[in-house]
């Protein structure tokens, strides 16, 4: 009934198996994939035909985690997967991003890669097979894909490269880089480093890219076997050649001049100018009119990119190594913890820090289990940064994606939460944009955090890379524009302190570069990372000594394990009351470390007393202010020590005999007593007679009276 393939090969200490025929085989193409006890199932499906009319490749991609991958039931009210986790949405990305290039300029049918997690063996992260699998599916479909890609993870540990290291083995790693690509060269690269030179990051792409040699071998053979007749490619039409011609002769000069315009708002409106003129070029040709857009494109490519690599000046009239004027300032709103406003050029971010406590942390069910996240760093990018009206909903892919690679490049340099026991919320707000709002977005958020009083180990800063390659002719761009990006073919984004790489993230737009090109970008990037380093120590050098006046101060104490029932009450209850008095707010551990947090140092400090006293074991001979909390007929019960009571024995009230308590005490009364002993189960007995009830100091014991016929220096002994 099934015409099974199957591909096994050894792959960094690992079994990797590819196999196909046997589930869904109403896909165009469906592999599924196990390395270890990890598999995942992709399925690729494309339309048969192109919609009329569209100039761009309709590509989607799904990455979805399923519970039982790791034998969970979901949590929350409905208990089924809802809409996809920011993991979901990043590792979608991440198999987008080398695969796009790759389908042939000419495909424009909508096409689908859904890849699904089936089991997880909390070993080997999904991720890195789900790239695989996609890319062999793409591979065996027929559809017109270029690869196959390989993909692989490398750490280092102990100086060396690890070539997909476990989960746990994770933890020691001062590098976590993901790297794709072709046999001729790297595609994609999402990293987070410690701090490590350029060289040693290279150094890392091209291990990984090696590492994966073996796995596009073993997928050509899988398609050897069992791939499917390729699709046909339509020809190129003869309207879009006319077209081509025609805007080539009468229009380039006039696209040459408008993208000498510096100014954004001004070039896009002489393009746009251009533009109007080849559709009255083409009025009344429909067939005409519909290749229009993407032969203006292609125009618009060549007249860019040739410009920049005949003269070496580009669009803004920059050489290719500046960096455009920044103003960083700090400050800015007043009642935010941290502030910053970072301006780049024609690109600007407006980014906050707030600092909270544990009880804002972000709690966040994974496959691998429940953790818990005290950083997070929002992205927002409104459409009126550049300009545009559209309608503004949730984060979208580009969003998350964005503010997951500032979150990378600004997390190694922050302080250990036993440190600082803050929960660090960001959130950049793009309000400028043309080019690199993320880099944006790494230094607005390194100079909003030290304003907070946040002791960042070094400031953060990023940059982004361009490229421009015509056969042998390369160019690399620093601190691209929004047309560069979009006309280029790299978009190569570096963060990092002065010290090192912390984040890089690379996407190409061509079926690979080469190490030579990465080498000079990674040496260009240092500079105007440096560069924009010293930019930004004109607004602020490093971290305030003290966190901003607004936000909460947080007080770290420790009790023992067995008194946290005690602090915590019966269903919360004295917990609830020391909040609710003092104003503060207490996060207790499992091992007695007690967080207490308040923007009014006073609630704080009466917070902490409050437990405190709760905790304390009373001493013999300690003099302590206490409340009468009940009247009994031989004494009176005080409460003395948090929520300790002792026993003041009728005997030991007044320095003279009492018939009755009522006569001296009654409830609620605030007295002084010392502790003059504990017995065995814990009781303790108290005095007020032995101490002075409006000073508190202890009252001297008059001599006893000598017995008559005793020695005379037995009077001289205290009573």
């Amino acid at each position: 009934m099934f015409d099974v393939y199957r591909k096994e090969l050894d792959w960094a200490g690992r079994k990797l198996v590819l196999e196909t025929g046997k589930i869904a085989r109403q896909a165009d193409g469906a592999v599924m994939a196990h390395l270890g006890g990890t598999s995942v199932l992709a399925a690729v499906v494309a339309a048969k035909e192109a919609r009329p009319g569209i100039d761009f490749f309709p590509l989607t991609v799904n990455y979805q985690e399923k519970a039982f991958a790791a034998g969970k039931i979901p949590g929350g009210f409905f208990k089924r997967e809802g809409r996809p986790s920011e993991k979901e949405v990043l590792v979608s990305r991440l198999i987008d991003r080398p695969i796009r290039p790759l389908f042939h300029e000419s495909f424009r049918n909508e096409t689908l890669v859904v890849v699904t997690v089936l089991s997880h063996d909390m070993e080997n992260d999904p991720d890195i097979v789900s790239l695989v699998a996609a890319s062999a599916a793409l591979t065996i479909s027929g559809i017109p894909f270029l690869g196959p890609i390989g993909a692989a993870r490398v750490g280092r540990i102990d100086g060396q490269y690890v070539i997909n290291p476990t989960l746990v083995q994770m933890e020691q790693s001062e590098l976590d880089l993901v790297v794709a690509g072709t046999k001729e060269g790297v595609l994609m690269v999402e990293s987070e480093a410690k701090e490590l030179p350029e060289d040693v990051m290279l150094g890392a792409v091209m291990a990984g890219h090696r590492s994966f040699q073996p796995v596009i071998d073993a997928i050509i053979q899988l398609a050897e076997h069992c791939a499917k007749e390729p699709w046909p490619l339509a020809e190129p039409s003869a309207d879009a050649k006319r077209v081509a011609e025609k805007l080539n002769s009468d229009l380039r000069s006039g696209l040459a001049d408008a993208y000498r315009e510096v100014k954004k708002q001004s070039r896009q409106d002489k393009v746009a100018a251009v533009k109007t003129q080849a559709k009255a070029l083409f009025a009344g040709d429909e067939p005409a009119l519909a290749a229009l857009g993407e032969q203006f494109g292609n125009l618009e490519a060549d007249v860019v990119r040739n410009a920049i690599l005949d003269t070496g000046h580009r669009i803004d009239g920059r050489d290719t190594r500046t960096v455009r004027p920044i103003v960083a300032e700090v400050g800015i709103l007043p009642r935010a913890h941290g502030s910053s406003l970072f301006t780049r050029g024609e690109t600007q971010a407006l980014v906050v820090a707030t600092l909270g406590t544990g009880q804002d942390e972000q709690i966040i069910d994974a496959l691998e289990g429940e953790y818990r996240e005290h950083f997070m760093l929002h992205y927002n990018f409104p459409p009126y940064s550049v300009g545009e009206v559209r309608r503004m909903g949730s984060p979208s892919r580009r969003d998350i994606g964005h503010g997951k690679l500032a979150w990378r490049a600004i997390k190694p340099m922050l302080p250990p939460k036993e440190k600082f026991p803050y929960t660090v919320r960001v959130v950049s707000e793009i309000t400028e944009s043309n080019g690199s709002s993320s880099m944006a977005t790494v230094c607005g958020a390194s100079l909003s955090l030290m304003d907070a009083g946040v002791p960042l180990s070094r400031p953060v800063a990023g940059v982004a890379m361009g490229l421009i390659k015509e056969g042998d002719r390369f160019a690399v761009l620093t601190d691209i524009l929004g047309d560069e990006d979009h006309l280029g073919d790299m978009d190569f984004k570096v963060a990092g302190t002065d010290n090192g790489v912390t984040a890089l993230q690379m996407d190409i737009k061509i079926t690979s570069i080469t190490e030579e090109i990465m080498k000079v970008a990674l040496a260009q990037a240092r500079d105007g990372r440096l560069h924009i380093l010293g930019e930004m120590a004109k607004g602020l050098g490093g971290a305030r000594e003290t966190v901003s006046q607004n936000a909460p101060r947080i007080t770290v104490i420790n009790i023992p394990k067995d008194k946290i029932r005690e602090v915590i009450g019966t269903g919360g209850k004295v917990i609830r009351e020391i909040v609710e008095q003092t104003g503060a707010k207490i996060d207790i551990e499992d091992d007695g470390t007690v967080k207490v947090a308040a923007v009014d140092a006073k609630a704080g400090q009466a917070a902490i007393d409050w437990i405190k006293g709760i905790v304390a074991e009373p001493e013999v001979g300690t003099v302590y202010n206490g409340k009468v909390v009940k009247i009994v007929e031989f004494g009176a019960f005080v409460n003395f020590l948090g929520t300790r009571d002792g026993l003041v024995h009728i005997s030991e009230i007044a320095p003279r005999r009492i018939a009755k308590v009522s006569d001296v005490l009654k409830e609620g009364d605030q007295v002084k007593v010392k502790v003059l002993g504990i017995d065995d189960r814990g009781k303790v007995k108290l005095s007020m007679k032995v101490i002075d009830q409006q000073t508190g100091a202890e009252i001297p014991r008059e001599p006893r009276p000598p017995r008559e016929g005793a020695d005379p220096a037995s009077a001289s002994q205290p009573v």
